[in-house]
């Protein structure tokens, strides 16, 4: 009764986690909401209620939210927000989500360890407790950082070419918004990421929020200094009246230089990377392949000649 009852919670937990995840992983842009809300904030009207109720009223999960926050995780939803963002997860309750699917890794984690050290004793039962609380505290951020330094690397190597062709665009007449929008309907095949960032900008920018403000929360999901360049050098264009397209170009050809470069960094550490599964796996086979026949001839030799001998 209590394998049954075990097993029942663990596929619980674990539809639970599989249901979040996919809810997490769905983008969710609403620009105009966000506009509308930064008014509201402006004008005092519920500035009192954003402060003191930030989550709270908004269904389960912002409720669940809120009352972390209030535990004194406030610190740690800004940080989390901000890095769910930079994964590229646009979810309007990515940060619950993310928060609840860690909860039920660790429940399930330490579930399953002590159902594992059922008979053991009290010292490493607990000490299975205590690895299984580490694994499970650990793993979801590392998960989250491998998430987001993927997202980055997507960004990074579709950036030269949506910045070349947003210059020839730029040339044939076309205004800095429409431009955005057609190299992210050209580009939303081949580099899907960066081109719903694109229509991001575009979408808040035709909401009513300032240029500059709606490449600052680029630059801020993103994190990477190359966008902060092409954001720069954007806003400062458009303030002066410089061509915009003949910089483009030429910072496109700058964008190439420091991917091959990456791409000659990435080749020349390959090697080191390599160093550690030869050593553990390749040469103790080696070693095997290439000495255990010459010892097994030596020893049938050796007792062939102690054979002869008696």
């Amino acid at each position: 009764m209590i394998m049954i009852l075990f097993f029942l919670l663990a596929f619980l937990i674990l539809a639970t986690m599989i249901y979040s995840g996919i809810a997490l992983m769905q983008p969710q842009e609403d620009p105009l909401t966000d506009r509308l809300g930064e008014i509201q904030s402006s004008t005092g009207v519920v500035t009192r209620r954003t402060a003191t109720k930030r989550y709270f009223g908004g269904g389960f999960l912002n409720s669940f939210l809120y009352l972390v926050s209030r535990m004194g995780g406030e610190s740690w939803i800004r940080d989390t927000e901000r890095e769910l963002a930079q994964a590229g997860i646009r979810n309007r309750n990515a940060t619950s989500l993310y928060l609840l699917g860690s909860i039920l890794f660790m429940v399930l984690i330490v579930g399953g360890m002590l159902y594992f050290q059922m008979g053991n004793e009290f010292t490493q039962q607990f000490g299975g407790i205590v690895s299984a609380l580490l694994l499970g505290y650990i793993i979801p951020p590392q998960v989250l950082h491998r998430l987001v330094k993927r997202y980055r690397t997507k960004l990074q190597d579709a950036l030269p070419d949506t910045v070349d062709l947003l210059g020839i665009v730029l040339g044939t007449g076309l205004a800095l918004d429409q431009a955005m929008m057609r190299v992210s309907d050209e580009m939303q095949f081949i580099y899907p990421d960066l081109a719903n960032e694109f229509a991001t900008v575009v979408m808040q920018v035709k909401a009513g929020q300032e240029r500059s403000v709606a490449f600052a929360q680029l630059v801020r999901r993103t994190g990477i200094e190359d966008i902060k360049s092409l954001a720069a050098m954007i806003t400062q264009s458009e303030r002066f009246g410089t061509s915009l397209s003949q910089a483009l170009n030429v910072y496109a050809q700058a964008l190439r230089q420091k991917r091959r470069l990456r791409a000659e960094a990435a080749v020349g550490r390959a090697g080191i990377k390599m160093l550690l599964p030869i050593i553990i796996f390749i040469l103790p086979v080696l070693f095997i392949v290439t000495l255990v026949p010459g010892l097994a001839i030596a020893l049938a030799s050796l007792r062939g000649g102690v054979g002869a001998g008696h």
